[in-house]
């Protein structure tokens, strides 16, 4: 009787852990039954989350607070960075088998899945203040009932984010009936006025503009589990300031770095749990991208630890001197975890 309801325990939980309608990555099964491959690939896109294991506060007798990015231009993160995605007569064109992190994350966005933060504070529109996006205080949300596709107020909201917007004009609204403009007629003076709304021109910012992810960690030691962990609390993607015109010639013209916004990432990991990422190794070993952020499979370079002042390294370094800060804090860290058992 006690297994019994221990199994149905632990049934309820993995069940109300995964939401509905999140899992399923895309498979190696082309229309009309082709596999492409010697077997179905569905570990990965119908994989259950495991959660992280519980801790205490009283548990936590130390704890760290930093801000790292992830260098896409890594060979090592090169599996976050590919494969790109492309617009072909406004279609989005994606991979078969495997997207990008910023395929995957634009998807959910889009869908409704995820909840995107303000990089900033939204009514600061002289951008006087210090962007403080990483709190998660703006949250990005639609109408109740209603959706990216249709609340206006939203989707202008999301575009601005995943999207480089350029000039503004204003277009006459086609009939539904004949095609013709929309035109209506002043009661009191008779004089006609086509209907027109307003129009911005778009460019969707790709796969390939990513120049960063940028990380919110709490690195602590766990007494109760004798270990030092981690949790990655936020990522945010970085372009270059000036949008997808820039991607290419930022690093060379020493372009400003722009966070698109913020994405809290415990519920992400719900999303990155059933995608795949390459592996270079084993193409039957392929993993999660859960997977590879929970163990580490990437190299990142903090730029920001939790300190009196809320200043970043580059406030009070430059160049290869805030490059050798970065690696004091990791070491740091990696000293305290090696002090605890030295005896």
């Amino acid at each position: 009787m006690k297994y019994l309801l221990i199994c149905v325990m632990a049934v309820s939980f993995y069940g109300m852990a995964q939401p509905e309608g999140i899992n399923g990555g895309p498979v190696n099964v082309q229309p009309g039954g082709v596999v492409d491959g010697v077997y179905i690939q569905e570990h990965i896109p119908t994989k259950k989350l495991i959660p992280y294991e519980h801790v205490r506060e009283a548990d936590v007798v130390w704890s760290k607070r930093v801000w790292a990015f992830i260098d896409l231009r890594e060979k090592i993160n090169h599996p976050l960075y590919y494969p790109f995605d492309k617009y072909q007569d406004t279609i989005w064109v994606k991979n078969s088998s495997r997207w990008s992190l910023w395929t995957v994350l634009k998807h959910h966005i889009i869908n409704g899945d995820l909840t995107m933060y303000s990089a900033n504070n939204p009514y600061d529109f002289f951008s006087v203040l210090p962007p403080d996006g990483d709190q998660f205080k703006y949250p990005i949300e639609h109408g109740p009932g209603l959706n990216y596709y249709t609340d206006k107020e939203f989707r202008d909201d999301i575009d601005s984010r995943l999207c480089v917007l350029g000039n503004k004009e204003f277009r006459p609204i086609p009939s539904v009936v004949d095609g013709t403009d929309s035109v209506i007629v002043d009661f009191f003076t008779g004089i006609e006025t086509t209907v027109t709304e307003e129009y911005q021109e778009k460019e969707m910012i790709l796969s390939e503009h990513i120049v960063q992810y940028r990380l919110k960690e709490d690195w602590f030691f766990d007494k109760e589990r004798s270990v030092l962990d981690v949790r990655i609390l936020g990522i945010a993607p970085v372009i270059y300031e000036g949008g997808a015109s820039a991607a290419t010639s930022g690093a060379k013209e020493g372009g400003k770095y722009k966070e698109l916004f913020w994405l809290y990432f415990p519920h992400c990991r719900y999303v990155l749990n059933n995608y795949f990422t390459y592996n270079d190794q084993n193409d039957a070993q392929w993993m999660s991208f859960d997977d590879l952020f929970w163990k580490r499979r990437f190299s990142s370079v903090m730029y920001k630890e939790s300190n009196v002042y809320d200043r970043k390294i580059d406030t009070y370094k430059a160049g290869v001197d805030a490059l050798f800060e970065a690696e004091k804090i990791k070491e740091e860290i990696r000293t305290l975890e090696h002090d605890v058992w030295s005896f």
